[in-house]
């Protein structure tokens, strides 16, 4: 494998001379120049893939004004910064061979906030949704809306100058930055706002940076005027980056923050904001028309703008139906009917916002007179009204639209190249005619949406990048976009900025060009920062071109078929960054937020998984020829390689170099949650790819004694089981305890439940399921009975749970019977034992299938275990996979039976905490367990929680411990806590329950509460 950084390589070497330096400078960040990191930031959103030859991480200003000021010294002027924020551009606007300097990591507090003044003061690295979330109950909001607002940065967003929906109304993020903090390459730091020409001629007389840019831009903006405005249309989305047509603002001011935004990291390291804010709209109404022709819905879109929408937007039929795919459409499809039978080809999305629902329905009125009139028949077909909290599920949807492109099935994907053209909005259906015909001149497959109120469309067309003739369309199709755009008044960047599309800068900026030459240099006279976007410092040096820069399919396609297949969960990955979601509240990738580190998101996984696997090629290594061989190997075959991995760990020990090792640390790292498959748009499913990847790495390497203990969990707790009095005393003991935490690497290991399980079932009088004892049913019987399918957890150690449920169920009318414990075998999938899940996984079905012959229902309690027969049995068993569902999604379908048992149940509040597994991959589910609560008369809040931190066996790995616990403190110990402050507080009778085993233990562990499990708590509540 290939080493971190070779030192053999004359530039690395100067790099290395740099990062060594910076240590002695007092720097306090972060330096990393592991492979691992280097290769996860060496993607974006985009098509590209630069491998940089480091990353830092600031920890805050002064440690960007440390790393400046040595970049200048003259043994230093060719190292090479390029600033990042959240890393989700489409054009490689942050990618870079120098030093990438991530700015999200540590500088992401909010400073300030003035609701007196409506202005918030933050540091670049805040996300967008972070800092909207806290301005909320200030009943105040950052207006530029991004579909990747939950992990867009500010500092991000200025760089590239952002809008989106809503830009008509609200602007473009450069309309909201009152004062910026910029730290310039000479170390100095720049606090710009809009001045008056007296403080400008002030500045003018002083001996900076600063006042020479000052004098630069002014005397730019006094002898071009003329071309300026010339030169660029006139447009909501105007120019990004450089900005020359508002250096001057409509009241005189010079604004150099109009350079700054959009300048994509190529002038300074943009460090604080001053923003502006707006008062939320207290009242917000969505129409959504749906149209049988897209070019109608375009050309209908600017009839509409007449009737004063906040916004419009528009998806085609293609992102339609991906969307309806996704668990997102459970929450948005009612308003989107398919009762008339007609093909639904184009919606318009048309909000309309008010501070009174009576100015609303005022500003509402015109349009759906014109849709209920005559005339409109002919354009749009139908409409539904979405109102307030409605809305933003509706706008949740589009905003995965962009992500759910990327999920088209095949080699082909979407790709980002030619998607954020801007002409004025009265020519955007003619112009989208001409771009749709170009597209299919070339029998091209695409998606679109975008903002058309604003004359933006995303389009996106289909392309396999691995394939060269089709990658080779990318220049090809550039181009002739790039004079269409000039045909129709636009630009070929309306909104996701140049990056490396920036070689066509001087296409439209024409003679201006050099002005913006001359400010890089007066920035950036060295071209040290982000070189090659945007402009360069002289006539001297290049920009980078499209097809010249190294892209992701030209490295994919390195790997072998065989791997690329095997591995396909991995492989699609677009860089999308939806996984490095801010919010602690939301399921998606607890190790993301628990670490802060890139390398330890699905993103970062599927990074390295990719490179493994073409570093593997480069030795010709077959990686699913290799685990095929370990599949057919005999134990005796495995024994007598025990020395070669025994030596091959003693090498690892003794510090041997494998970029395996960096692969395995990011993969130890995950919890198996699987709440990427659900809430990646891609479906990245790193569980799966992670388990293909453990198989591999201990057959090189000797595997840790917990994996053996976890793997064999299902077959000992059994026997185990059988003498509680002997397990208990001896695995509670402390220097059992002790042992297996310094030797086994288990910490706190649960102990057995000493309810007698059997005596319990005969106490009730239920049976095991089996087709004798189904047989003896009467048909009254079995038309109520329920097969409950017992998992390891549950049956072992929370064994109340399972009698409850019984007990609950039989109280419902029903006739439960139990399936004999079989092992599930999820414990020794997510440990990468592969050989010996495919063995549970066909006599584990073989039984269950056994009994699903009988057309009775069967359960599971357990949501991780349940899912996996649907998951990772049907990868292996296809539509043989055992039917098994969740306890809840059966008991909503028999709400009209316990409609009638209402009275038979205390009324009560309840308040849900979801397992991760269960939200994310069963999302209906949830809604299903409100039915059940509802039939019975009950009331059901579900709380918004994030990851507990336990996930199985995770939390009770010693190597784990900690980041388990301070996992559970970002969103369920706050949970907790406001539940029992809120209980305390009204005398409440809420009662919390959560479904999940792994949930339920952690709040044990940590707070030393007891949750019951829903079916517990009802049980609890009725009244005989």
């Amino acid at each position: 494998m290939i080493p971190a950084i070779e030192h053999t390589s004359s530039v690395q070497q100067h790099y290395l001379s740099f990062i060594d330096t910076l240590k002695t400078c007092g720097f306090k960040g972060e330096m990393c120049l592991d492979y691992s990191n280097r290769t996860v930031l060496s993607t974006d959103n985009s098509i590209y893939q630069i491998l940089p030859q480091g990353v830092i991480y600031p920890q805050d200003i002064d440690d960007l004004i440390t790393l400046t000021e040595l970049s200048q010294q003259q043994q230093f002027t060719e190292i090479v910064l390029s600033p990042r924020g959240g890393g989700t551009g489409t054009n490689g606007q942050s990618l870079t061979d120098g030093l990438i300097v991530d700015t999200s990591k540590h500088m992401n507090q909010i400073l300030e906030i003035n609701t007196r003044e409506r202005w918030v003061r933050v540091q670049c690295g805040v996300v967008k949704d972070q800092l909207n979330a806290a301005l909320k109950p200030h009943g105040l909001f950052f207006a530029p809306e991004l579909s990747t607002s939950n992990r867009a940065t500010i500092g991000g967003m200025i760089n590239t100058d952002a809008s989106g929906q809503g830009s008509c109304a609200y602007g473009k993020t450069r309309d909201h930055v009152l004062e910026l903090h910029t730290v310039l390459l000479d170390g100095s730091v720049l606090h710009s706002k809009p001045i008056n020409d007296t403080a400008l001629e002030t500045l003018k007389k002083q001996h900076s940076r600063e006042a020479r840019i000052y004098q630069l831009l002014d005397n730019i903006h006094t002898q071009y005027a003329d071309q300026i405005e010339a030169t660029f249309p006139v447009l909501n989305r105007c120019l990004t980056g450089y900005d020359l047509a508002h250096i001057r603002t409509p009241e005189g001011l010079l604004d150099i923050n109009s350079v700054l935004c959009g300048s994509e990291g190529t002038l300074g390291f943009i460090a604080e904001a001053k923003l502006n804010l707006l008062p939320i709209p207290k009242f917000t109404a969505l129409v959504n028309l749906r149209y049988e022709d897209f070019n109608a819905a375009l050309r209908d879109a600017k009839i509409i703008m007449e009737a004063g929408p906040t916004s419009i937007e528009t998806i085609d039929s293609k992102v339609l139906n991906l969307a309806k795919d996704d668990i997102i459409w459970n929450s948005v499809a009612t308003f989107f009917p398919n009762d008339d039978g007609r093909q639904l080809e184009g919606i318009n999305l048309i909000e309309y916002t008010a501070d009174s629902k009576t100015v609303l329905e005022q500003k509402l009125q015109p349009l759906l007179d014109r849709l209920n009139s005559h005339e409109q028949s002919s354009n749009s077909y139908g409409y539904t009204i979405a109102w307030d909290s409605d809305v933003s599920k509706i706008w949740a949807m589009r905003k995965k639209a962009v992500g759910l492109l990327g999920n088209i099935q095949g080699e082909a994907r979407p790709i980002a190249f030619v998607e954020d053209t801007a002409v004025p909005p009265e020519h955007l259906a003619d112009f989208i005619v001409e771009f749709r015909a170009l597209l299919d001149s070339y029998q091209l497959e695409y998606g679109m949406f975008g903002h058309v109120d604003a004359g933006v469309l995303h389009v996106r067309p289909i392309l396999d990048m691995k394939d060269s003739t089709q990658a080779a369309l990318v220049r090809t199709i550039t181009d002739q976009v790039v004079s269409l755009t000039h045909k129709y008044g636009g630009l070929l960047w309306g909104e996701h900025g140049k990056g490396v599309r920036s070689e066509y800068a001087p296409t439209f900026f024409g003679n201006l060009y050099p002005q913006l030459q001359r400010i890089k240099h007066a920035f950036d006279p060295h071209n040290q920062l982000n070189p090659g976007k945007i402009a360069t410092p002289d006539s001297t040096i290049a920009l980078l071109k499209i097809d010249e820069v190294t892209t992701r399919g030209e490295q994919d396609k390195l790997i072998a078929v065989e791997s690329w297949e095997g591995y396909s969960e991995g492989m699609f990955c677009n860089g999308n960054g939806a996984c490095h979601n801010w919010n602690p509240n939301d399921a998606m990738c607890p190790s993301w937020k628990g670490t802060r580190l890139r390398t330890h998101t699905p993103k970062g996984r599927a990074s390295l998984i990719r490179e493994w696997l073409r570093q593997l090629a480069e030795r010709d290594i077959d990686a699913i020829g290799v685990s095929k061989q370990l599949r057919e190997q005999s134990l005796g075959t495995s024994l007598r390689q025990q020395f070669s991995r025994v030596k091959a760990s003693w090498g690892k020990r003794q510090g041997d170099y494998d970029f395996s090792h960096e692969v395995h640390d990011s993969m130890m790292g995950c919890l198996a949650c699987k709440s990427c498959v659900g809430q990646c748009p891609i479906k990245v499913d790193v569980p799966e790819f992670r388990s293909k990847f453990l198989e591999l790495y201990y057959s090189r390497y000797l595997r840790p004694l917990k994996d053996y203990f976890v793997g064999s969990l299902e077959y000992v707790l059994p026997i185990a089981a059988k003498v509680p009095w002997l397990y208990n005393p001896i695995m509670g003991a402390t220097a059992i305890q002790t042992l297996l935490a310094k030797w086994a690497g288990l910490s706190d290991s649960p102990l057995l439940n000493t309810l007698k399980f059997d005596a319990e079932l005969q106490r009730l009088g239920v049976r095991y399921a089996s087709i004798d004892n189904i047989a003896e049913l009467s048909e009254q019987q079995r038309q109520r009975s329920v097969i409950i399918v017992q998992d390891a957890f549950t049956r072992y150690f929370e064994t109340s749970v399972v009698i409850d449920s019984l007990r609950l169920l039989q109280a419902l009318g029903f006739t439960p019977l139990v399936m004999p414990f079989i092992p599930n075998g999820k414990p020794l999938h997510v440990h990468g034992f592969r050989k010996q899940f495919e063995k549970v996984v066909y006599k584990s079905s073989a039984q269950l299938n056994k009994l699903a012959a009988t057309n009775i229902p069967m359960v599971g309690l357990e949501p991780s275990m349940t899912l996996a027969y649907r998951s990772e049995y049907q990868k292996i068993l296809g539509n043989n996979a055992p039917t098994v569902v969740l306890i809840q999604e059966w008991l909503a379908t028999q709400a009209p039976f316990l409609s009638v048992l209402q009275d038979n149940f205390q009324q009560k509040h309840y308040q849900l905490l979801a397992h991760c597994t269960e939200k994310t991959n069963a999302a209906a589910s949830i809604n299903d367990w409100k039915t059940v609560f509802n039939a019975l008369g009950q009331t059901l809040e579900v709380i918004d929680t994030g990851c507990c931190g336990m996930a199985g066996t995770y939390g009770h790995e010693t190597a784990n411990l900690a980041m388990s616990k301070h996992i559970y403190s970002l969103s369920w110990a706050l949970a907790i806590k406001k539940s029992g402050e809120q209980n305390k507080e009204k005398d409440s009778d809420t009662c919390l329950v959560a479904t999940g085993y792994s949930c339920r233990s952690q709040v044990k562990r940590i707070d030393q509460q007891s949750i019951p499990h829903p079916l517990q708590a009802l049980l609890l509540h009725a009244k005989t």
